[in-house]
């Protein structure tokens, strides 16, 4: 909670003189978001000027057990148009290769935004990165499969409000 307030305020700082529209991509962001949010909300409330912040949603799958399948997913995606000329603000829960990232920051690209930032819970340190940093991380972590505060394996976990490293033995029991 501590690492995602010092976020908050790093991101007012940098994006808070124009407003925000806060990406939230699903399903594993969903609880890093709203905590996120939660502590922007009370910058705002604290603070000479507001920031005004609306919120959307995209969701990106690119896993199957715990393998990556190396396509990118996009739902939501269609309606991204509506981001022209906007200060866009993506908060995801975990960047492992950059792959899934890079494909969304491309897509992006096409609807004209005025700006793009990414905050990342966690970044994963693996010999799989393609080498993309999000503007703005909480934590780097071992190249293992987590899970929890909404991070999943085949959407068990989810529901855990904290972040473990999954055994082989749940990865097995778990399997689809």
């Amino acid at each position: 909670m501590d690492r995602t307030e010092r976020l908050a305020r790093d991101i007012i700082q940098d994006m808070g003189g124009h407003h925000i529209v806060a990406l939230c991509v699903l399903k594993g962001g969903y609880k890093f978001f709203a905590d996120l949010l939660d502590y922007i909300k009370s910058l705002n409330q604290n603070s000479d000027k507001s920031v005004p912040l609306t919120v959307d949603f995209i969701r990106v799958k690119s896993y199957c057990n715990d393998k990556s399948t190396n396509s990118v997913k996009i739902i939501g995606g269609d309606e991204l148009s509506n981001l022209s000329g906007k200060n866009v603000l993506i908060v995801e829960d975990i960047v492992e290769t950059g792959r899934t990232m890079q494909t969304l920051l491309s897509l992006l690209s096409g609807c004209k935004p005025k700006m793009v930032k990414v905050v990342s819970l966690l970044v994963k340190r693996t010999p799989r990165s393609s080498g993309y940093r999000p503007d703005y991380i909480g934590f780097e972590v071992p190249d293992a499969f987590l899970v929890g505060y909404a991070l999943d394996y085949n959407e068990y976990f989810r529901d855990l409000s904290h972040i473990c490293i999954l055994n082989d033995q749940a990865k097995e029991k778990y399997k689809v």
